[in-house]
C-alpha cells in the first residue's frame, strides 16, 4: 500500500540537499511513513566542483557513505519517530532517482543554484528526474524550504490546467491538505488570444468574458470531488500559468502542479508551466505524473 513506500531523498552533502532531507523527515512523520536518503555517488560529474566546497573538504576526500550517514543523523534527530535507511550507489544519479521513484510515494531532491545569476536554477539532475519521475516529486526551494512542519502559511495552491477532470494534482493537494490541516487554492489562469478582440465574428462583443467563463467552469470541474472536510478556494487568473502559480505560490507552503510529459526531439520534456514554476516558485513544488 502507499503509505508503507519510503519518502526517498537524492542526497550529496550540499546545503540544498540538507535541506530537502529536513523537509522530507518532516513530510514522513507527517505521512508515518519510512525515510530513504539515497546517494549516488556519480553526482559530482553532474554538479560540479562545488559539492567538495559545500560539505568543507576536496573531491578525492569526500566519502558517500560520510554524506549519507551525516543526513541520516541530521533526519534522525530531527524526527525520532521516523525509520530511516540509506543507501550509497555507484550509479549516475539520475538512473538511480529515476528508479527509485518506481517504489517511493514520493521522491524529493534540493535545488543547485549558487550565485546571484544561477539562484533560481536547478541542478541538471533534479531538472532531468522531474521531467521522467514514476511519483510525484517535490524540488524543495523557497526561504522556507526546509520546514514541511509546522506550516508558515497554511496554504497549498494548485495549479487547474486543461485536463480538469482527471487532475491527479488536485487530488494530492487536498490529500496533502488534509494531512496539515491547510487550505488549498485553487488557480485557473486564462489568456484571451490576439486575433480575438471584439470585432471577431464568432466572439463579437466580450471575448475576453467568455474565455473567463470557460476557466470557472474548468476550475469546477476539476473541484467537483473536493472533500467537505478541505476548506478551498477557487481563483482565476488573467495571464501566464507559470507567472500566476510563481505569484501565489510566495504565501504558499506547497505548490502543486500536475506534469504532462511531452514527447519532443530529444524525449520526454516538462511542459513551459512545470518548467517555469520550478525555476521561479517561491517555496516547494510538488510535480504530480498526470495519467494520458
Amino acid at each position: 500500500m502507499t503509505h508503507d513506500l519510503p519518502i526517498v531523498v537524492g542526497v550529496d552533502g550540499s546545503e540544498p540537499s540538507l535541506r530537502a532531507v529536513d523537509w522530507a523527515a518532516d513530510e514522513a512523520a507527517l505521512r508515518g511513513t519510512p525515510l530513504r536518503l539515497v546517494y549516488a555517488s556519480l553526482w559530482e560529474r553532474y554538479e560540479g566542483a562545488h559539492l567538495a566546497e559545500d560539505v568543507g573538504g576536496t573531491s578525492e576526500g569526500v566519502r558517500a557513505e560520510v554524506i549519507v550517514e551525516s543526513a541520516a543523523q541530521r533526519a534522525g534527530q530531527r524526527r525520532p519517530e521516523v525509520k530511516i535507511t540509506t543507501e550509497v550507489v555507484p550509479e549516475e544519479p539520475e538512473y538511480t532517482l529515476l528508479r527509485e521513484s518506481r517504489t517511493a510515494s514520493l521522491l524529493v531532491t534540493g535545488t543547485r543554484g549558487r550565485s546571484s545569476l544561477t539562484e533560481a536554477l536547478l541542478g541538471s539532475v533534479s531538472l532531468t528526474v522531474a521531467a521522467h519521475a514514476h511519483c510525484p516529486m517535490v524540488v524543495v526551494r523557497g526561504s522556507h524550504d526546509n520546514r514541511a512542519l509546522p506550516t508558515t502559511h497554511g496554504r497549498i495552491v494548485v495549479g487547474v490546467g486543461e485536463h480538469p477532470t482527471s487532475s491527479a494534482a488536485v487530488r494530492f493537494a487536498f490529500d496533502e491538505a488534509r494531512r496539515r490541516g491547510a487550505e488549498v487554492e485553487a488557480v485557473r489562469a486564462w489568456r484571451c488570444p490576439a486575433h480575438e478582440s471584439t470585432d471577431h465574428p464568432l466572439l463579437t462583443g466580450e471575448p475576453a468574458r467568455l474565455h473567463e467563463e470557460r476557466a470557472v467552469e474548468g476550475l469546477e470541474e476539476a473541484l467537483r470531488k473536493a472533500p467537505d472536510d478541505v476548506r478551498l478556494r477557487r481563483r482565476t487568473v488573467e495571464g501566464h500559468a507559470r507567472i500566476a502559480l510563481s505569484d501565489a505560490s510566495r504565501d504558499a507552503d506547497l505548490l502543486v502542479v500536475g506534469a504532462r510529459r511531452r514527447q519532443r526531439h530529444f524525449g520526454l520534456q516538462l511542459g513551459r508551466v512545470t518548467h517555469g514554476v520550478l525555476h521561479h516558485s517561491a517555496c516547494p513544488v510538488v510535480i504530480v505524473p498526470e495519467p494520458e
